[in-house]
């Protein structure tokens, strides 16, 4: 049993008369600036600025490894200390607002031991050999060890593992021995996601990060988006990486190893190679992952376009239904189940509302299902022999290929699930050299996505290929938006909604005509939790359509993107994605060829028809292992 189970989140923890006061102050003078120097260079900034805010805007460093762009004050490492003229104490910079004007040194002799001393007790506590960790050369604790020279352990070094590794989750490991007690990782999970699986318990020397009544990640609410990875200072926090599985069937002459990648990594993956965020590598990474030894490299942007097919059609037969038969149990607005970190959580928090998730796979599991079924059958390959891999920006990926009711095909449809990160190790493993590496297309016959599967990567992106393909279907018309931007749904606002009238229709959709479709987009599962309480109050009531993403940002902030993270960063994925959409041949999901042939010659009753509901759609009912609500869930067989 834990001594004090659990107390409250570092971010709810009440401010300081300092902070307080500089909010009043604030408050009451509007824009005011107030001057401050720092190591002798004077700036003005708003009041209410940290010093660690001011110190940025004139590109004075300040070590840090609480702080991060995304999350809530913390002030807990205290790495930050800084010297403020008339403080007897050094100050923490990231929590010391500025109110009036003030005079700080960030380094002197006395901070400079001060950090020192921070430090070396951090490594203390802090077990492992760096050379075999995940975060090797990407680790900020290392990074200041580094930077301070740190040669020896002055108050000492534990030489043995005080905490059982966790590895019970397919998604995520946790190893507290690595664990520096920055809180990231609580503040993610409780105020960035709402989740709250972990906090901080007991005191002193004691404490340590938790999961509710200390169980393993795989016995708690988990919904493995591996967002408290990517802000992890340490390794700490890493997904379970199957690359020496990959790497066994790779060398395996018997096997038929593929790989889809999806359109996130591909904006990402630069920057595991020292190119700038926003960096598109989709065709040098085609090459790449051909050197390391898959047989064929495919395009999971072309089950993106058959996600909306099917999606797309599943949400007109709602609407005709709801408004024409007065089907009074049909349940809108439709909801996007392509998220596996999502379908987690609202299996979760909400499981009285899964009948408004639409039913279609994720385009992962869409293709893992017609690699096994239809390529097979295609090539006289044996689907026995068939390994399917996919590259997704996302942990939770991993978890959704483990579910036991993706085998429709007869095998299981997705045998690994590689982060970005972990095909990138891989690749360096080969001693490639990503960008200097020639461009390669996608292999035949499931290397063809179009733009509207592309933009999927990015939240709004699952809206604005539908809307792309539907709007069309029912009016013959393309959207009214020039070069098929449709800007209402872009952007990072967490919570967003746009409205499309649909002013003439044809044909069977013709009782759509004079409707206006109304949709909403969320991104982060707090803004999840947002909608889903709206949707509880009736405030839904005359949606059509709603995306959601677990992750911020959608799938180019997913948990298996590179490290570090920000809103900064994330925003440059998006335009490197957005650019490549407009570069492509077909921008439209129905467009896609090879997704006309396969309704052609093999999903032959069109989309939602008979064969397509057994291979490319699902029920939520049973796929939780847990199903409930908080701490108070109840566990239910698989």
């Amino acid at each position: 049993m834990l001594k004090e189970p659990f107390g409250r989140s570092t971010s709810r923890a009440p401010v300081s008369q300092r902070r307080q006061r500089a909010r009043e102050l604030a408050a009451g003078v509007g824009d005011a600036l107030v001057k401050v120097v720092i190591d002798d260079i004077e700036v003005e900034v708003p009041v209410g600025t940290t010093i660690l805010e001011a110190a940025g805007k004139v590109n004075i460093k300040i070590p840090t490894l609480c702080t991060h762009d995304d999350l809530c004050l913390a002030g807990v490492c205290r790495i930050c200390v800084v010297e403020v003229d008339r403080e007897r104490t050094l100050q923490a910079s990231c929590s010391y607002p500025i109110f009036a004007p003030v005079n700080v040194r960030t380094y002197s002799s006395r901070v400079r031991k001060a950090r020192m001393h921070i430090l070396q007790l951090l490594l203390r506590e802090h077990y492992g050999e760096c050379y075999s960790c995940a975060r090797n050369n990407n680790c900020e604790l290392q990074a200041l060890a580094k930077e301070y020279g740190v040669s020896s352990y002055k108050f000492g070094h534990i030489d043995k593992p005080r905490y059982e590794k966790d590895t019970s989750s397919y998604a995520v490991v946790r190893d507290m021995d690595k664990c520096i007690l920055c809180r990231r990782c609580v503040r993610t999970c409780i105020d960035l996601q709402e989740v709250g699986v972990l906090e901080a318990a007991y005191r002193g020397h004691d404490t340590k990060i938790v999961t509710y009544m200390d169980r393993p990640l795989d016995d708690v609410i988990c919904i493995a988006c591996g967002q408290c990875i990517n802000r992890c200072p340490t390794g700490a926090l890493k997904a379970k990486d199957p690359a020496e599985d990959v790497w066994g069937v790779i060398d395996d002459p018997s096997k038929h190893v593929i790989i889809q990648t999806a359109p996130s990594p591909r904006a990402a993956m630069g920057e595991e190679f020292g190119l700038p965020p926003g960096t598109s590598v989709t065709k040098k990474l085609n090459t790449a992952i051909k050197r390391v030894g898959f047989d064929k490299v495919f395009d999971t942007n072309f089950t993106a376009d058959l996600t909306i097919m099917e999606e797309g059609t599943e949400l007109l037969q709602k609407l005709k239904r709801k408004l024409v038969d007065k089907d009074q149990s049909v349940k809108l607005p439709q909801f996007t189940s392509c998220s596996p970190g999502w379908v987690k959580y609202i299996e979760y928090f909400y499981p009285e509302k899964l009948d408004y998730l639409s039913t279609a796979k994720s385009p992962q599991q869409m293709f893992g299902a017609l690699v096994k079924t239809w390529y097979a059958e295609k090539n006289g390959i044996d689907p026995e022999n068939i390994v399917s891999v996919s590259l997704m920006p996302c942990s939770a990926k991993k978890l959704e290929c483990e579910r036991p009711e993706m085998k429709d095909s007869g095998y299981k449809d997705v045998d690994y699930a590689l982060t970005t990160r972990e095909l990138a190790g891989m690749i360096r493993e080969c001693g490639i050299d990503l960008p200097n590496l020639p461009d390669s297309g996608f292999d035949d016959p499931l290397g063809i996505g179009t733009g509207a599967g592309l933009v999927f990567g990015t939240t709004g992106g699952v809206m604005e290929a539908a809307i792309r393909t539907v709007y069309e279907i029912v009016t013959g018309e393309e959207v009214p938006f020039e070069g098929l931007r449709v800007a209402p749904v872009r952007g990072m606002e967490g919570i967003r909604t746009a409205e499309l009238p649909i002013k003439k229709a044809a044909g069977e959709w013709k009782f759509l005509e004079g409707v206006t479709l109304k949709v909403m987009i969320g991104h982060g599962t707090a803004n999840a939790k947002k909608i889903m309480e709206m949707l509880l109050r009736g405030e839904l009531d005359d949606y059509h359509f709603v995306e959601i993403m677990a992750c911020p940002g959608g799938c180019l902030g997913g948990g298996g993107q590179p490290i570090p993270t920000s809103p900064e960063i994330r925003e440059a994925r998006a335009r490197a994605i957005y650019a490549e959409d407009e570069g492509l041949p077909y921008r439209k999901s129905h467009e896609n060829p090879i997704v006309k042939q396969i309704y052609k010659e093999f999903l032959t009753e069109g989309p939602c028809g008979h064969l397509s509901h057994k291979l490319l759609h699902t029920t939520y009912t049973k796929r939780g292992k847990w199903i409930g609500s908080g701490r108070a869930a109840k566990k239910t067989g698989r």
